[in-house]
């Protein structure tokens, strides 16, 4: 059975949630504020967390920054904020996907069952990764290039790995965003964009002299194609 923690400070909220999460067949275990919270994921194991915003002592982004250098499962923010400069800021965190209070139980259940889905392919997906002087350990979940680790939020992450996966395969930015988010495409592209400009920015840093991503005109994104990649 499948095990959610759900960080929420309204009592009546957090209950709700719990009775839809318990009827659907999953193990909920409570908490009402950030650091209890945070305390919950240090001392137990969880395949899922759904994290409100506005928390007690600790705001929810705070848990959000502070959970993951120590662990990478899968978070849904819940919050009354709707502005997309959040959201993406969140997604920028680590955040897997965001759901806008007031929310429906049917939707938030299967956002959860699509999240867990999504990281139980991830485990299932091989070992080492390699291209150029990079390095992706897909079981410590780390990516180094030379020897410098890169600090890679969950999209980041996902993003790069997918590409290394498919080193000659063209992505387009609705290909990603349904692969990584695991959600319709409708157009707004600027959740890709700002991933993947980001991590140019941290791959560019770890190693100057190098290019790894290359932006296909009109198409999308790939890596370059002079690259070499294998897998073990």
């Amino acid at each position: 059975m499948k095990s959610i923690l759900v960080i929420e400070d309204q009592q009546d909220v957090n209950r709700m949630i719990a009775e839809a999460l318990t009827d659907a067949g999953y193990q909920v275990t409570s908490a009402y504020t950030g650091p209890d919270g945070i305390n919950a994921l240090r001392n137990g194991r969880y395949d899922l967390v759904l994290l409100d915003l506005m928390l007690p002592y600790k705001s929810g982004d705070e848990v959000l920054r502070e959970m993951r250098p120590f662990s990478d499962i899968p978070v849904i923010v819940v919050s009354a904020k709707d502005m997309v400069g959040t959201k993406i800021d969140l997604l920028k965190l680590g955040a897997d996907d965001y759901i806008t209070k007031p929310f429906d139980l049917g939707e938030m259940t299967a956002r959860v069952e699509c999240a867990l889905r999504r990281a139980g392919r991830q485990k299932d997906t091989p070992r080492l990764l390699r291209y150029k002087d990079m390095v992706l350990d897909d079981t410590a979940k780390r990516v180094t290039i030379g020897q410098t680790q890169l600090e890679l939020t969950a999209k980041e992450y996902q993003l790069l790995k997918t590409l290394l996966l498919h080193q000659n395969k063209v992505f387009t930015k609705a290909n990603l965003y349904e692969t990584i988010w695991q959600e319709e495409y409708l157009g707004d592209d600027s959740a890709v964009k700002t991933h993947i400009s980001n991590l140019r920015g941290k791959l560019k840093t770890a190693n100057p002299n190098n290019a790894y991503i290359e932006t296909v005109w009109r198409l999308g994104y790939r890596l370059y194609t002079d690259g070499s990649t294998c897998t073990s």
